[in-house]
């Protein structure tokens, strides 16, 4: 189908386009996202060498600009100053879903607040794509994000959380899995169910589902590069 024949493959000028991209497979980008970062007038980007390699790859040239956790409220009011200039500009971030624990939701925020269109171009994010395929019950899940670097915070929240009625998701980096994990082990108990996903999309995708004890005895000798995903099954929940 032709852009002509789909006008949202079309940019419309006034508009911010929250496009989510690859997490690790760039066969996973929509026609939708490929046809609107072709031929938006800007991509504001978390780091325009990251986002820079993925669109000479897909063979897309378009001018790029820095949205990042460092200038994201200074660069949000840029973004709609250019908007109201009539310009379409596409919003991304390293990988996956923008604002979803990534720099995005100011800009929307600004959007909203001075009624400019704000429309999402939905794809891959390694929250959903793990819990599609984790065995754990999604008919409710609570997203936790990042949890705080300290273990004593980590460890508040767990027990905080200890006896909630749905699953939760969390993003944890490779240099604290290991401590994370020993954390959930200790405060959880090693029967409690979860399921880790790691480099998901990508050639060493690992997926695991257990209690935590055997999690842990998988990780011993697994390997921990790359951002993990993980999920924490109800109390009583069993495989």
């Amino acid at each position: 189908m032709s852009s002509d024949e789909n006008p949202s493959l079309t940019p419309e000028p006034g508009h911010l386009y929250v496009v989510a991209t690859p997490i690790g497979n760039l066969a996973d980008i929509t026609q939708r996202a490929l046809s609107l970062l072709a031929k938006v007038d800007a991509i504001a980007c978390e780091d325009t060498r990251t986002t820079g390699a993925m669109l000479t790859r897909l063979e897309i040239r378009r001018p790029l600009f820095a949205y990042h956790d460092h200038n994201e409220k200074r660069a949000a009011t840029s973004i709609v100053e250019r908007l109201q200039a009539g310009e379409s500009i596409a919003l991304v971030s390293d990988a996956g879903t923008p604002a979803i624990s990534d720099p995005g939701f100011r800009a929307a925020r600004e959007c909203q607040r001075h009624n400019i269109p704000v429309v999402p171009v939905p794809g891959a994010c390694a929250v959903t794509s793990l819990l599609s395929v984790s065995g754990l019950p999604t008919d409710a899940f609570f997203f936790a994000g990042f949890l705080a670097p300290k273990s004593a915070a980590r460890r508040r929240f767990f027990e905080e959380y200890r006896d909630f009625k749905h699953t939760i998701a969390l993003y944890e980096s490779t240099h604290r899995i290991e401590k994370m994990t020993a954390e959930l082990e200790d405060v959880l108990g090693p029967e409690r169910v979860v399921c880790i996903g790691r480099e998901l999309t990508k050639k060493f995708e690992t997926i695991k589902t257990g209690t935590i004890s055997q999690i842990r005895e998988f990780m011993k000798s697994a390997s921990k590069k790359g951002e993990f995903v993980v999920l924490i099954a109800p109390q009583g929940y069993e495989l």
